[in-house]
């Protein structure tokens, strides 16, 4: 089965590049820019071998899971692009509700309870869980064209086949959630997922209802987290992101603390200071 796009995203100008191996899909998609393509252009392939998470992480593409990128040609105003990552993780969690019917979610240490009746759910800044455990991540990586434009790679990577095995978090695939869905028909999902959720967008005027949206989808909203930024920990309950999707947490002086950036952890490992 060969990767391709949706009718709906086919019909508003996005184009795919699929690729059997890629090192690096947001790579790619920066050349690509560079090289003067318009954007609207997904990169994907099934096998990433040099791919990476947030702030240098390496990120693994085993032979069977998803690494897509969509390049996007931004303006100037890179703090409202920013909020694509949101667009991202509603786009996915979408795409995983219409791939994968029937998938089960449960109670785990450091993700979410499901309790609003969210298989998939979304994990600030840039994850998605499943069963509490990672199943998927997103990279927004951008670079300067000239005085008015910026190319955005948005990237996402899916554990469809296989997870890793040595890393300090729970991760998971769909092969382990005992789903029957492959790379190829997950991304058909999310290249009209992304269409619908992009349209809500509106070119950043639509964030307000993204974040009403990423909220009912949210792992440990109103629970106990830990936040580690730069080296330190930070305590409280989570108790939303605000109108710029930044992490708010309420502190045991009932104190509200926003936080742009950082590595979140909820319920048990929170709570037993193990971050």
């Amino acid at each position: 089965m060969a990767f391709s796009l949706a009718p709906t995203s086919t019909s508003e100008g996005f184009r795919l590049e699929a690729r059997d191996s890629v090192g690096s899909t947001n790579a790619i998609a920066l050349e690509r820019a560079r090289e003067g393509d318009p954007g609207r252009l997904w990169i994907v392939s099934k096998k990433q071998e040099s791919g990476r998470g947030r702030r240098g992480r390496a990120w693994a593409t085993p032979e069977g899971n998803l690494a897509a990128t969509l390049l996007l040609i931004v303006g100037r105003d890179l703090k409202t692009a920013a909020t694509l990552g949101f667009v991202a993780g509603l786009a996915l969690a979408d795409a995983l509700d219409a791939a994968v019917p029937g998938g089960r979610i449960s109670i785990a240490p450091d993700g979410g309870s499901g309790a609003r009746g969210n298989r998939f759910e979304l994990k600030w800044p840039n994850d998605v869980l499943a069963d509490g455990a990672k199943l998927a991540g997103i990279l927004l990586e951008s670079s300067q064209l000239d005085d008015e434009h910026s190319a955005l790679a948005i990237g996402i990577g899916v554990n469809v086949v296989a997870h890793p095995q040595d890393v300090p978090y729970p991760a998971t695939s769909l092969s382990a959630l005992g789903a029957a869905c492959n790379a190829e028909t997950l991304f058909l999902a999310l290249s009209d997922a992304w269409s619908q959720n992009m349209r809500a967008w509106n070119e950043g005027r639509g964030v307000a209802l993204i974040r009403e949206r990423w909220l009912s989808r949210a792992a440990g909203l109103g629970g106990q987290v830990a936040v580690r930024v730069d080296g330190n920990v930070v305590r409280g309950v989570f108790e939303t992101i605000d109108e710029d999707c930044r992490f708010v947490i309420r502190d045991d002086t009932g104190a509200l603390l926003k936080i742009a950036a950082g590595d979140v952890h909820f319920g048990a490992v929170a709570s037993a200071g193990a971050v």
